[in-house]
């Protein structure tokens, strides 16, 4: 495109100190006739753009004009590459790499150094979430309503939403839209979407400011929670939670206190467990796991 080839000759441009015109055109593969508009486009933008001709001629912009390559050092180049990188692990393509480059054009050792983090953001189901994203990307991108099947606890629905923000929070991706079926900014997993589409409708840009992603703000209902973990779980609880979140009693059983925000998720927690915990408070949602726990032991018994 025309304007990625006019942000890339203008990086070009700030980093080194002369081109010519032959050396733009084999690196961007168009003609000097083209590079020569691409120029003369970049002149009426505003960019002091000097071209002298002769043996020591080329191409380049007023002094005064120039970003200092110091602006980042080459440990912020890096870690600025690891987070693209880290959006291409998503996508499966090098989009965001070739972003880099013309960021760091002229500047080969921002991407010849080292690299001391990698970021890898895919999912194992990488192959379905890809495509999701640029969906929802595109949709954002021209403000066309996005619709898809939603599988949630409380059952499977249709929904139609107007895409402002795509994010990456508590290990999984959502998207934050307006949803027209429940008339208010909704939050939606996106490995919970089926059958996800862009409609050739479009809509008009609310007044939105970032969502409070704050787990207490978007998952009302904190469950104050006691239970108690065999030492064979110390591993798990200090991976998930740290290693503040429980005490080690004088029979090594670990006392585990936590406040959580959805029944469901807590209770499927406990479970995965096995019998290696007990849930001592809340009384309810203890008698309820034993409740489950019961009916699991019927089903097992069963000869059928």
């Amino acid at each position: 495109m025309k304007i990625d080839r006019l942000i890339g000759i203008l990086s070009v441009l700030l980093q080194k100190d002369k081109v010519t015109a032959p050396y733009l055109a084999e690196r961007f593969e168009v003609s000097k006739r083209t590079i020569s508009r691409d120029i003369e486009d970049l002149c009426r933008a505003g960019i002091p753009i000097v071209t002298r001709q002769g043996v020591n001629g080329g191409i380049s912009v007023m002094d005064n004009y120039k970003i200092d390559r110091t602006l980042l050092t080459t440990t912020e180049m890096q870690e600025i590459l690891a987070g693209l990188r880290g959006l291409d692990s998503i996508s499966g393509t090098n989009q965001y790499g070739q972003l880099m480059e013309k960021l760091s054009a002229g500047a080969s050792d921002f991407m010849t150094a080292n690299q001391s983090v990698l970021i890898d953001l895919s999912l194992w189901d990488k192959g379905s979430l890809a495509p999701k994203i640029e969906m929802i990307r595109t949709g954002i991108e021209h403000n066309h309503f996005i619709s898809f099947d939603y599988f949630s606890p409380s059952g499977e629905s249709k929904r139609k939403i107007e895409p402002y923000y795509l994010i990456f929070r508590w290990s999984s991706w959502y998207v934050w839209g307006w949803c027209t079926k429940r008339q208010e900014f909704r939050l939606f997993k996106l490995n919970r979407m089926d059958h996800l589409c862009i409609s050739e409708n479009t809509y008009e840009k609310r007044k939105v400011q970032m969502p409070d992603l704050e787990t207490e703000k978007l998952f009302p209902g904190g469950i104050k929670i006691e239970a108690v973990f065999c030492q064979e779980c110390k591993w798990r609880l200090i991976e998930e939670y740290g290693p503040a979140c429980f005490t080690e009693r004088p029979d090594r059983k670990l006392l585990f206190h936590r406040e959580y925000t959805n029944k469901n998720h807590l209770m499927n927690w406990l479970l995965s467990f096995g019998d290696q915990v007990e849930l001592k408070n809340p009384g309810d949602i203890r008698m309820e796991l034993k409740e489950i726990i019961e009916n699991m032991r019927r089903c097992y018994e069963s000869d059928n």
